[in-house]
């Protein structure tokens, strides 16, 4: 009779074993590419290769992911030793290999510039740029400051990371700066410009959001005859043009989505004003949610003093080091709850919900604007696949160097990623997400045979690994 189904008690063990080995063979092609050996090997000249070493870091960011603890278990196993043309090596050897580019890691990020540019012709070289927060759970890094914390973790200390990217259709991030966590976007602003300006064309686009806005950086752009597009924040003469703004068919940008606009010119900038129904709707809901948490808190407060109990403890500063004397009053006691509904609405609600302002250098129209800014969200994407994707968060390395070491081998990681959507057109709208995943699935069992040799299977093969890993190269 045919053998149909698996017998589990047939099973016999072995010495075969199974790694992933998709992510390795991608960043190996890449690193061949842009020449790791000639930017790297200059900061090690003795112990451990370290461009073998950072090799190994970034497939292992882009496979297991977990401390460069582990990461030291993990590439010390016999095959993948051998994968990375590596001996056998202490945990210290990947924290000094951390220290060592992270010591050098804007030097690095020069030199990555060339190569990438040498490689390609871009058609443009605009930019888009943007800052984040990432939390440091070590306290020894002095680089860690508290700041305003994107991360939702105001008790921890943080660093300020900036990225530079090439815009559509390139989207592959050229630049990275890191600050103290106490940094602001306009602050930070300079360095992050200042790197990758020497890389770029004359009249090229620099494009960032309000946050890295001021006089000085916009000043900064063209002194090196470059054109700038930013979104401003909102003020009392744009409070002006809210209340004489009329949506209508003379100015109406995109008809469907409820987009409208107006052109304001001045002798140094011009400004794109826009009002867009859905976002209106949007934002008022979200700040009626808002009035009801506050009116939430509002009655909680109130109870408490009604029945002489203490505050609850979110409501307190909760320092050993200060001491503080509280006095609430609230309002509740005097109004009704539809009267203190309006009132806290009131309060919310400024007028300013759907309304938002663009500032360029260049002359567009108002469809040209919105839609360069829009493209924007491919660096916002970038900061997501670092923090979820490359999940270089929570950061647990102890120095400064360390610390800007293993931003670095993210950064790495995400640019071979960003590499790869570009130079295969099937990968452009393939989530980095997916193409991590197609890598990790690719393995390869090492079967020991009878004789002791030993013979490599390959497995897993999906249309994604097949077109980065087996073009001009040896699987089969």
């Amino acid at each position: 009779m045919k053998q149909t189904k698996l017998r589990i008690d047939s099973l016999d063990t072995n010495n075969n074993i199974s790694f992933p080995v998709g992510t390795a063979i991608a960043v190996k092609k890449y690193s061949q590419k842009l020449d790791f050996e000639q930017i790297l090997s200059r900061y090690k000249k003795r112990g451990a290769d370290l461009v073998h070493l950072i090799e190994a870091l970034i497939a292992y960011r882009l496979t297991e992911n977990q401390s460069i603890c582990r990461a030291s278990e993990w590439i010390n196993r016999p095959d993948v030793l051998e994968q990375f043309n590596l001996s056998a090596f202490e945990e210290r050897t990947l924290f000094r290999a951390l220290e060592a580019v992270g010591d050098n890691y804007e030097e690095i990020i020069l030199l990555l510039q060339k190569s990438i540019f040498s490689q390609y012709e871009f058609p443009h070289t605009d930019l888009n740029m943007d800052w984040t927060s990432f939390v440091l759970w070590g306290t020894k890094a002095e680089i860690g400051k508290y700041g305003y914390s994107r991360g939702h973790r105001p008790d921890k200390k943080q660093i300020t990371v900036g990225i530079s990217q090439l815009s559509a259709p390139m989207n592959i991030p050229i630049g990275l700066t890191v600050q103290p966590g106490n940094i602001n976007d306009q602050m930070h602003f300079k360095q992050t410009f200042l790197q990758v300006c020497p890389a770029l064309k004359e009249n090229s686009r620099i494009v960032f959001d309000k946050g890295g806005q001021s006089k000085d950086n916009l000043d900064l752009v063209l002194a090196h005859k470059m054109k700038y597009l930013s979104a401003k924040k909102l003020n009392l003469s744009d409070d002006k043009r809210i209340k004489s703004f009329v949506p209508s068919a003379l100015n109406c940008v995109d008809s469907d989505k409820g987009i409208y606009g107006e052109i304001i010119e001045y002798p140094s900038r011009i400004d794109y004003f826009f009002f867009s129904k859905q976002l209106q709707r949007d934002q008022i809901e979200a700040k009626l949610r808002l009035a009801e948490r506050k009116l939430a808190e509002a009655k909680e407060i109130q109870q408490a003093l009604t029945k002489g109990k203490s505050l609850p403890k979110r409501f307190l500063l909760n320092n050993p080091l200060v001491k503080v004397t509280y006095t609430y009053q609230t309002m509740l006691s005097e109004l009704t709850d539809n009267q203190a509904k309006k009132l806290v609405q009131a309060a919310t609600i400024t007028g300013r919900e759907g309304f938002f302002c663009l500032i360029s250098s260049e002359k567009l129209t108002l469809a040209q604007a919105l839609e360069i800014y829009r493209m924007k969200d491919a660096i916002e994407k970038v900061f997501q696949s670092l923090k979820n994707d490359i999940n270089i968060k929570p950061l647990r390395v102890w120095t400064t160097k360390s610390l800007c070491g293993a931003i670095l081998i993210g950064f790495l990681a995400q640019l071979i990623i960003s590499l790869i959507r570009y130079d295969y057109v099937e990968l452009k709208q393939i989530a980095p997400k997916f193409i991590k995943i197609s890598l990790m699935n690719l393995t390869v069992t090492i079967e020991i045979t009878k004789s002791l040799l030993k013979r490599r299977i390959f497995s897993n093969f999906d249309p994604i690994n097949e077109l980065i890993c087996c073009q001009n190269q040896a699987i089969t």
